[in-house]
């Protein structure tokens, strides 16, 4: 399989997709190259659509098989085609970008810090699953210094025992640090992933891949 790929020679893939078991949901700017490797690595239908008008959906939406929460700001028209596929909640505070203040899957939520406790409860209701706030490696915005799957959960190499141990009280599965792209922590930005396999942007090295079928256990 193709393990690295870029958008538009971007490296930060993550920004600009988000990823689902059954769907993705990418901009309509997206290459057609880019758009058929997701489909054949991820095994998914591709949803093609902007979020607010803007071609960064992986910071603005998120989710889980439950639902999507998704930025307040999203348009009627971008609403209609999510609400095809999932039930939908929307963030109307300032805090909206929920593809970077939420890191979730079917097990958990951990969203950032400082979410309102009314907010993180809607959260957890609406994609059933138990919620804490956190960061990792002191980044506030889990969203893009994490990526979750079903499998496994990669987080931002100087993610500290204690952010380490918040996670691990609330799911058993496989936790491990890494990077992307030649070294960045944030690896939301750079690497989308569900149960069937990944993507990572192309600078990300073989060292780095390693890592990242470790821990989702696509090692061979």
């Amino acid at each position: 399989m193709k393990e690295t790929i870029d958008f538009d020679a971007d490296p930060h893939i993550g920004v600009f997709s988000r990823v689902f078991e059954d769907i993705a949901v990418i901009p309509p700017s997206a290459p057609p190259a880019f758009q058929e490797a997701v489909r054949e690595a991820l095994g998914v239908e591709i949803l093609l659509t902007t979020i607010q008008g803007s071609s960064i959906v992986g910071s603005l939406l998120v989710g889980n098989s439950t639902g999507i929460v998704v930025s307040g700001m999203v348009s009627p028209e971008e609403l209609s085609l999510l609400e095809e596929h999932r039930e939908i909640m929307r963030l109307e505070r300032s805090m909206n970008a929920a593809g970077n203040i939420i890191l979730c899957n079917d097990e958990f939520a951990v969203i950032h810090p400082d979410t309102g406790e009314k907010t993180a409860e809607r959260i957890g209701s609406f994609l059933d699953v138990p919620v804490v706030k956190s960061t990792f490696g002191g980044v506030p915005t889990v969203g893009m210094a994490a990526v979750a799957t079903n499998r496994g959960v990669l987080i931002h190499p100087r993610s500290t025992p204690k952010e380490i141990a918040v996670l691990e009280s609330i799911t058993d599965l496989p936790v491990g640090t890494g990077s992307v792209n030649m070294g960045s922590g944030l690896v939301g930005t750079g690497l989308i992933a569900n149960n069937l396999g990944y993507l990572a942007g192309h600078e990300t090295t073989g060292y780095e891949l390693g890592r990242i079928e470790e821990v989702f256990g696509f090692l061979e």
